[in-house]
């Protein structure tokens, strides 16, 4: 017998495209669910025009979706909670906000990065300002938030510590056109959802600099030899990035122009400055803050990671893109190890 309580609505926390596409994707499926923003005037707007104009303007939200700005109200007594905020918001906004929180409530997220200044998963920010809440999940994978707004086959890997959890979980989001595996490997799945964004910097900016097929299949390639190597020093499990959540998602934020993190690679090899890159993609761009952290966190394991170190010197010591890629090509022949 299921533990979450199918008479409540489905919290879903963060209107931006992400979480409009999960909650009108599980709307859809046949549940109830209360999607939370944080902006009283964009949440008029979405309950008014019932679509999300400025992120998914062609989704129409299905009956089923509801839309506050109250997060009291949508944190009363929901079914489970679904969290897809910039990852870097996580702990201001469970350490404000962890009172709302309904003791051993189930909580998934789906957002991929490393918090800003340690590195931590977001497994661990959880555990840290959410100790209540014993049931946790994430949630990664191939995914834009477009595709799964206008209901395209899609499939997705649920990591979780709770068998019954994730159990659950899948069975609320699996549905239709949308496919959902089964993971133990916290670590693995969040780990490969950030580092991929990074890479996916790399492979944007070697194509606008027109390097062609064969780099970019390269790029993808040892970059995700760099994500199994850091997976390994951390205790992630090596298979969790042959799946979904490791290679499926890598190659896709690589070779496709709806991935923020490849279109910033891409303006910066026409000149663009950061600023000038944020202000034309509009939306949280991951792997920029992402890169330190990845950089850190392989140098306090001693893991080799060229091409992320790479873009965290273009991103952040200014290093000049074609000096960048010299750097990479110029290193010394070796051995194909993983």
């Amino acid at each position: 017998m299921s533990s979450i309580d199918h008479s409540r609505p489905i919290a879903v926390l963060g209107a931006g495209s992400w979480g409009t596409a999960l909650a009108i994707h599980l709307s859809r499926a046949g549940h109830e669910v209360l999607l939370w923003g944080n902006e009283p005037e964009h949440m008029k707007l979405l309950a008014e025009q019932r679509c999300n104009e400025q992120y998914l303007p062609s989704a129409v939200f299905p009956a089923l979706l509801q839309v506050t700005a109250d997060l009291k109200q949508a944190l009363q007594a929901p079914a489970w909670i679904l969290i897809a905020i910039p990852s870097h918001a996580y702990r201001p906004f469970l350490r404000q906000n962890a009172g709302l929180f309904p003791d051993d409530i189930g909580v998934a997220w789906a957002s991929k990065g490393l918090e800003q200044g340690s590195g931590k998963l977001i497994h661990q920010v959880m555990a840290e300002e959410l100790p209540q809440c014993k049931k946790t999940a994430v949630m990664s994978g191939p995914t834009f938030a477009r595709e799964v707004a206008q209901n395209l086959p899609t499939a997705i890997t649920v990591a979780s510590t709770s068998d019954e959890f994730c159990e659950e979980l899948s069975e609320d989001l699996h549905s239709g056109r949308f496919r959902v595996y089964r993971s133990s490997d916290m670590i693995g799945v969040e780990l490969g959802g950030a580092v991929k964004n990074v890479l996916a910097i790399a492979a944007g900016a070697a194509d606008g600099l027109g390097f062609g097929a064969n780099t970019r299949a390269a790029l993808i390639t040892r970059g995700l030899a760099e994500m199994m190597r850091l997976g390994d020093a951390m205790g992630a499990h090596r298979e969790t990035f042959m799946g979904l959540a490791g290679i499926g998602d890598l190659i896709l934020t690589c070779t496709d122009d709806q991935s923020r993190n490849r279109r910033t690679g891409l303006l910066m090899a026409k000149g663009y400055t950061l600023e000038q890159v944020h202000k034309e993609i509009g939306q949280a761009i991951e792997g920029i803050k992402t890169a330190k952290e990845v950089v850190n966190l392989a140098r306090k394991y001693n893991v080799e990671a060229p091409i992320s170190e790479q873009v965290y010197r273009v991103l952040y010591e200014n290093l000049p893109i074609d000096k960048a890629v010299a750097t990479l090509l110029g290193r010394k022949s070796s051995v194909e190890t993983i």
